[in-house]
Order: C-alpha cells, then structure tokens, then sequence
C-alpha cells in the first residue's frame, strides 16, 4: 500500500512520555527533552522541554480548566 486512501488519516508515529512525581513538584521526560511543572490539586505551572510556559488552574470533580500560555521573557544577548 503506496499511501492512505483518500479521507483516511496515515498513523501517527511513536511518542515518548515519563513523568516523575515529588510532592508538588513534576519532572516530564520526552523525545523533546525534560520539563517541569509544579502546583497542587486544581493549580499548575507547567515549562515544557521546548521552553513554552503554561498556567492551568481547574475545579476538581467539575472537568472545567482554564488554561493560558505565558508569553516566553526575551533573553536575546545584547552587546
């Protein structure tokens, strides 16, 4: 079989995903790298491996969450 059939979506290729719990603080481990998050029940700040920033608060027992991504501080170096 050359390709998918037409309307038919190809597999997705493999992922890689670890995640380490200590206390209120996580390590997640993927193919991208190593992130971390830290919060407790229904409040989180999460860094990803490539450096995007997330805050997601939620209401345990409800399935509502917001969530917002954080504009990244520029670290550009200046001569």
């Amino acid at each position: 079989m050359p390709g998918a059939p037409a309307g038919h979506p190809r597999p997705m290729g493999w992922s890689y995903r670890k995640s380490l719990k200590m206390g209120p603080f996580r390590l997640n481990f993927s193919k991208k790298g190593v992130g971390h998050s830290v919060g407790a029940r229904g409040a989180r700040y999460t860094r990803s491996a490539d450096g995007r920033r997330q805050m997601t608060l939620r209401i345990p027992g409800t399935g509502l969450t917001w969530r917002r991504s954080l504009k990244s501080s520029s670290r550009s170096s200046r001569g």
